[in-house]
């Protein structure tokens, strides 16, 4: 059984936006997956069931659906829960992706139990990972699909504050059944090739697709730092 939804040779563009932006409307993360699909990609990362919703009536593309809530008993709050997998799965998302970690999960619910819950509510699963020693226990507990989400910035990257390849390279090799989604930090068509050679099966880009707001606020920081006054 192929588990890969069509997204493996593509790029999945996330339509997301933070609670202080003017873009934070179902309507405007619709029309964004909207160009996403017009110019060619395979998939939509979308948060929230207004967003899912929206995007899931205005294009055919499969959604990978994710909750971000924060629980004031963990450090997890990517789709942290059953009840937010629950969330997700009800707004229309074929796909739903999940924090991967080892750490401790809400309401002391573990990884498998929420990736389990996930199966029986029909969903492919992608595991958001840190690191990619925690591929394995993903796997196990039942994950389709292996991001690269969550791995921070280190020396190893493409470039400054450029994604990290290596971890790319490592869950390839080591999980070859497994489609590896390169996500975090790709942000120029150079990315996207490096981590296809790097091994990746899709890549998820973002900020640089999506966030006008946070884009447009780069220029203007680097305009007034390097002003001089006539």
């Amino acid at each position: 059984m192929d588990n890969t939804h069509g997204l493996r040779g593509g790029v999945i563009i996330s339509c997301q936006a933070p609670e202080d932006s003017p873009l934070r409307d179902p309507h405007v993360m619709a029309r964004m997956a909207q160009a996403a699909q017009k110019a060619g990609a395979v998939g939509i990362r979308a948060e929230g069931a207004l967003d899912i919703a929206a995007i899931k009536a205005a294009c055919t593309l499969p959604i990978i659906g994710i909750r971000k809530h924060h629980y004031p008993d963990s450090d997890v709050y990517i789709t942290a829960t059953t009840h937010d997998v629950d969330i997700v799965a009800d707004a229309g998302a074929q796909i739903v992706a999940l924090d991967g970690t080892d750490r401790p999960r809400p309401g002391g619910q573990t990884l498998a139990e929420v990736i389990a819950h996930a199966k029986q509510r029909g969903l492919i699963v992608m595991a958001d990972l840190s690191d990619p020693a925690q591929g394995p226990a993903a796997v196990a507990s039942g994950a389709d699909l292996l991001g690269t989400t969550l791995v921070p910035e280190t020396s190893q990257d493409v470039r400054p504050h450029g994604p990290n390849l290596r971890a790319v390279e490592i869950l390839a090799k080591a999980h070859p059944y497994r489609l590896v989604i390169g996500e975090g930090r790709y942000a120029t068509p150079a990315d996207i090739a490096a981590g296809m050679r790097a091994g990746a099966g899709a890549i998820v880009v973002g900020r640089a697709a999506t966030d006008t707001y946070a884009l447009a606020g780069d220029f203007v920081r680097a305009a007034q730092a390097t002003h001089v006054p006539n």
